[in-house]
């Protein structure tokens, strides 16, 4: 049913919950293919008054590295990982996190996103908000989300 299954990380120990969980999925023997999929938000250094403090070339150094970084996790995330007979593919994007995910799953016609939600509630979800809760408001694509344990 779920052939090509897009799982958002963020880098952290937290997003990675859902990976015993893609397993299971992947054994079942549908999913042709698992996205790991990295958003990295751009530096956006604006001055409030004066020049800028920083360079057009040197934010786009700051944000190759930053790139660079998370390509770099996902590279050692996948020779962790391994399911049988289903492709593992990983692509970072440079970009707002929710619209750059929700644009990303239509474009490419996934089929399931898989993500973990820290379950925050009341003032930190506030002021911290989730990702996942946004991603699910944007979408059409069926979510599946895992909710951290002691989160």
């Amino acid at each position: 049913m779920y052939q090509k299954t897009m799982v958002p990380l963020d880098g952290s120990e937290l997003a990675e919950y859902v990976l015993p969980h893609i397993a299971a999925i992947t054994e079942g023997g549908g999913v042709r293919e698992v996205i790991f999929i990295r958003v990295v938000k751009p530096f956006n250094l604006t001055p409030v008054r004066g020049e800028p403090v920083i360079s057009d070339e040197e934010l786009e150094q700051l944000d190759a590295k930053s790139e660079a970084a998370a390509d770099g996790y996902l590279d050692r995330l996948v020779i962790r990982v391994s399911y049988d007979k289903t492709k593992i593919s990983q692509t970072t994007i440079l970009g707002e996190a929710t619209g750059s995910l929700v644009d990303y799953a239509t474009n490419n016609k996934v089929d399931l996103i898989a993500i973990a939600t820290h379950g925050r509630s009341g003032l930190s979800r506030w002021i911290w908000g989730s990702t996942a809760d946004r991603i699910l408001r944007h979408t059409r694509v069926p979510i599946m989300m895992v909710r951290v344990p002691k989160a």
